[in-house]
C-alpha cells in the first residue's frame, strides 16, 4: 500500500512574505524552508501518495530528472523531525 503523508496536527505550511520563503509553523516556533523543501511540502495534503507527489514534482521540474530518491529521503527526514506523519 502506498504511503500518504500529512502534516502533523498543529503544523501549518504557508508562504511567509517577510521571510521570502515557505515556512512550517507550529506552536513552539517556525521552520524556514528552502525552495526544495517548500516544493515538496506544498504537495503534502493528506490525499496525495508519495508516488503522486514525486510525479507532480517531476512534471514541474522536468530538467531535474528522477526525483524519487530525493523526495523519499526528504519525507523520511521530515517524518523524523516530526513535521509530517504517515497515518
Amino acid at each position: 500500500m502506498e504511503r500518504t503523508p500529512r502534516l502533523r496536527p498543529g503544523f501549518r505550511f504557508q508562504w511567509e512574505p517577510a521571510q521570502n520563503a515557505h515556512v512550517l509553523l507550529y506552536p513552539e516556533g517556525m521552520v524556514r524552508l528552502n525552495d526544495s523543501a517548500g516544493a515538496v511540502l506544498k504537495e503534502v495534503d493528506g490525499q496525495r501518495t508519495v508516488a503522486d507527489i514525486i510525479a507532480i514534482l517531476e512534471q514541474q521540474f522536468p530538467d531535474a530528472g528522477s526525483l524519487a530518491n530525493d523526495v523519499s529521503d526528504f519525507l523520511k527526514d521530515a517524518e523524523q523531525q516530526h513535521w509530517i506523519l504517515f497515518p
